[in-house]
């Protein structure tokens, strides 16, 4: 039977682990996502499942980890920061291009540099336009809540092991530090099946599997990025999520992911009660992103209102969704601040219907 907790959200995150049958977790204690490798650790799920938990010298040394266990067809993750996930960048580059699924979550706080432990949005454009180098994508999916942020483990591994892609969970320091009612999944089992690309040694009844992001020929190098290229376009053709919420009069809209999404319905219900029609568009795949989906309201709105904690990334992307259709303005707070329903609703005034 599922179960019904009162949860962090970086406890959910750490309990869905257990119950994915993970094989390991790797990771560097950073707030505000401690809770995840403290929750592991304190609930011993070696005893549940046999997943392997340990805290490694650095974040460095964390996605290496994860390199070699998802080489060898297991279900890996980690968990860590802003400033974590930036020392994680060139591993993660390093897994797109070796074709390895792992799960990575990304508990973001105010930055530029150590910045605050306070919430943020700010790691938008690291994760959706590949913060390593070369031509790659993370699979991001972006949770509003604690129950996605269990639910999201579940989908982000399937992905994962689908595509053979890293699939990072961007979520931030409100949603992970908030306690909720979760309602959990059954404990799935461990497979005892291994991938047949993953390395296993050599038995006799297969060859060698060999996992490398390295190719020297650039011929051959060049037909390997194609082939990631098909890959990522079929991402984008099956994978995109996103929800609407009283949208389908809307003459104006919110556009917003993750916690700036919660305190937008606030803002909705305060702009209606004004006679405002307002709806809020909350993408939940950040990648791929919901650009039919959006340009599609674009036809029907005067005006969107990208809400973001950040100095505004995301309103990029849609403005490319709305090929300059409409006016697309931006209202964020960062550093680790959040804005509240009221001001929301005032940009918009301000900005769209006003400006």
């Amino acid at each position: 039977m599922k179960e019904l907790r009162l949860m962090k959200g970086n406890e959910a995150i750490a309990e869905a682990a257990i119950r994915c049958g993970a094989d390991a977790y790797f990771g560097y204690p950073i707030t505000p996502q401690s809770e995840v490798m403290e929750y592991l650790m304190a609930e011993r799920p070696e005893q549940r499942t046999g997943m392997v938990v340990l805290q490694a010298e650095s974040e460095v040394a964390s996605i290496n980890m994860i390199y070699g266990a998802a080489g060898c067809g297991k279900k890996a993750m980690t968990s860590s920061s802003s400033p974590g996930i930036s020392l994680m960048q060139e591993g993660l580059s390093y897994i797109a291009g070796a074709e390895l699924p792992c799960l990575v979550v990304n508990v973001v706080r105010g930055g530029p540099g150590l910045g605050t432990i306070q919430p943020s949005q700010a790691d938008y454009f690291q994760a959706t336009k590949g913060g390593g180098h070369g031509d790659y994508h993370l699979i991001v999916l972006a949770p509003a809540s604690v129950q996605e942020m269990c639910d999201f483990v579940k989908d982000g591994f399937d992905l994962a092991f689908q595509y053979r892609n890293p699939v990072m969970i961007l979520t931030d320091g409100a949603i992970g530090q908030m306690m909720e009612k979760v309602e959990l999944f059954e404990q799935i089992p461990r497979s005892e099946t291994q991938p047949e690309w993953a390395c296993v040694g050599k038995p006799a009844t297969r060859g060698r599997s060999i996992i490398t992001s390295l190719e020297l020929d650039p011929n051959r190098q060049e037909q390997f990025n194609l082939k990631l290229q098909k890959k990522y376009r079929e991402i984008e053709a099956k994978e995109v999520r996103y929800e609407k919420i009283q949208c389908d009069d809307a003459e104006y809209l919110f556009v917003a992911y993750g916690t700036s999404s919660r305190i937008c319905q606030k803002s909705v219900q305060l702009a209606r009660e004004k006679g405002i029609k307002v709806g809020l568009f909350r993408p939940i795949s950040l990648y791929p992103f919901p650009y039919e989906a959006i340009e599609s309201l674009s036809k029907q709105v005067k005006g969107i209102l990208s809400v973001e904690m950040s100095a505004g990334q995301m309103i990029e992307d849609i403005r490319l969704a709305v090929h300059d259709r409409i006016k697309v303005q931006h209202y964020g707070r960062f550093g680790g601040m959040m804005p509240v329903p009221s001001e929301i609703l005032q940009q918009l005034e301000t900005q769209i219907i006003g400006g």
